[in-house]
């Protein structure tokens, strides 16, 4: 009757302890977000404003400094709390890191292509003389690499065996011609023909009437003349060389126009058209510049460079502009329409995402994540992330990248840092495991029936012969139990009354304790 009024009690002190348990449980996970909840409804009390310069100044009501700048509220229970990534600096460290601000604000943006260009000669105004016969040079009149020549002005005569022969066959085909157009009709046509047939063979190979005219007094001779006004770019005959025909014996070139070819890289290549706008300057021409109109753009991108070529048609009525000349070109675009920008210095560009600093409060700032548009000069395009009017930083933005671990900022704002679990503790203490049993040596006899239970619960594991013992000198300290000694001979306890016989379970005695434990089951 007592062991059952003691159950019944036992059994009423767990089910106190277990309502008062699952209680504040239940009641201490509701009233944090109860009072957040409330924290939230009502505004918070600002006590008075400080000097944002750190000065020991305050103001009960709202005020400005000599500089014009807000005095800043203090709240009752402190600073507002800062939201997760923000950077909160003093106004001390913000003076002394020199942190400029910029408002965000729409302009009208002009983007310009900066590339380097070379001058190169016009391929449309480019002449060559190769004669269509063999021959020899008698005389070369523009005997010089670089020299200027004018349209009609002669280059050299030449001598050519086949132009001789030529020469006289239409001479005298023309003067039978003449002479037998009043007797012989027939031979006069003949004759004609003939004559005929030596001037078209003599203008294909580029001699025109005038200079079978001049020609007259010394056969087998030719003066060629320049084609145009132009420079002797290229010579390579000397006065009396030898040529066979289509031999390449003078390069002529016109250098009043001139080609601009511009080396865009092929990032900025959607931003270059046709009749673009482009000003060229040069290191060798200082306070020189030039403007032109792009005329073509080339269709394929140079593999080697990655550039796109562009050509620009540049007048040169100097000469000023000389083949090879290196410089920088200019490809501008007017666009009308406005857009969001901010200076290049506010965005950090990590080469996997661009960043700006904004200013949420005073002393505050935020890392935002935006994207791009055009550059023009120290003006980029804000596509997405920014509004109108919002504060970037655009000085001192790597410093408070420095000074507040930025980093850790960031890994708050994209997620990546795991919120640590709020039982953590409760779990630990759960799981950990309580100490272990130590053995108690002092009862033996009192434990065989104990033994025995544990015996019969255990599974039963496969026979192993037990070795016999061998007798060793004892190694032990005086007092300890001689485990090696052989074993005691084992009464038979079958005929007292209440005794069960255990089922026999050999255990291999590995240890010291182990051994001890079989005498006390036999015992």
């Amino acid at each position: 009757m007592k062991t059952s009024h003691w159950f019944i009690g036992l059994a009423v002190v767990v089910f106190a302890l277990a309502t008062g348990w699952w209680g504040g449980r239940y009641f201490r996970s509701e009233t944090p977000s109860q009072a957040a909840a409330d924290g939230a409804e009502q505004p918070r009390k600002i006590l008075y404003y400080r000097n944002p310069m750190g000065l020991p100044d305050t103001s009960p009501v709202p005020k400005k400094d000599s500089m014009g700048m807000d005095y800043l509220p203090v709240y009752e229970g402190g600073e507002a709390p800062a939201a997760p990534g923000t950077v909160v600096l003093s106004p001390e460290k913000i003076q002394k890191l020199g942190v400029r601000t910029e408002a965000v604000r729409l302009h009208t943006l002009s983007p310009d292509v900066r590339a380097s260009a070379t001058v190169q000669v016009d391929e449309t105004r480019q002449y060559v003389i190769a004669p269509k016969f063999d021959g020899w040079v008698e005389q070369l009149y523009a005997n010089q690499t670089g020299m200027t020549v004018r349209r009609g002005q002669p280059l050299l005569s030449v001598y050519s065996p086949e132009l001789l022969a030529a020469q006289n066959e239409y001479r005298v085909a023309d003067d039978a011609a003449r002479k037998l157009v009043a007797g012989d009709s027939a031979s006069a046509a003949t004759m004609i023909r003939l004559r005929d047939g030596a001037r078209q063979r003599l203008k294909n190979w580029g001699i025109s009437d005038p200079q079978l005219a001049t020609g007259r007094g010394k056969t087998g001779s030719l003066v060629i003349h320049s084609p145009a006004n132009a420079v002797l770019v290229e010579k390579p005959i000397v006065q009396g060389d030898r040529f066979a025909a289509g031999d390449t014996i003078l390069r002529l070139a016109d250098l009043s126009t001139v080609w601009l070819i511009a080396d865009v890289p092929a990032a900025s290549a959607g931003r270059v058209s046709v009749a673009q706008q482009a000003h060229f300057t040069s290191p060798s021409l200082p306070g020189r510049s030039f403007d032109g109109r792009v005329d073509f753009i080339q269709p394929i991108i140079d593999a080697s460079s990655r550039t796109l070529a562009v050509r620009v048609e540049l007048p040169n009525p100097d000469g000023i502009l000389r083949p090879g000349l290196f410089g920088d070109v200019t490809l501008s675009r007017e666009s009308t329409n406005e857009a969001l920008t901010v200076a290049r210095s506010a965005v950090l560009d990590s080469g996997v995402r661009q960043l700006v600093l904004v200013q949420v409060a005073e002393g505050r700032f935020e890392p935002r994540t935006v994207v791009l548009g055009e550059r023009a000069g120290d003006r980029v395009e804000v596509l997405e992330g920014l509004r109108d009017g919002e504060h970037v930083v655009v000085s001192a933005n790597f410093l408070i990248d420095a000074e507040s671990n930025l980093q850790s900022a960031l890994q708050a704002m994209t997620g990546s840092a795991q919120d640590a679990s709020h039982d953590h503790g409760s779990a630990s203490d759960a799981a950990s495991p309580g100490p272990a049993a130590s053995t108690d040596h002092s009862s033996h006899d009192a434990g065989a029936p104990e033994a025995d239970q544990d015996a019969s619960a255990m599974p039963m594991p496969m026979p192993i012969p037990t070795p016999t013992p061998t007798p060793t000198p004892p190694t032990t300290p005086p007092g300890d139990h001689d485990h090696a000694a052989p074993p005691a001979v084992e009464p038979d306890h079958s005929g007292h009354p209440g005794m069960t016989t255990p089922d026999p379970m050999p255990e291999p005695a590995t240890d010291a304790h182990s051994s001890h434990d079989s005498h006390g089951t036999e015992h």
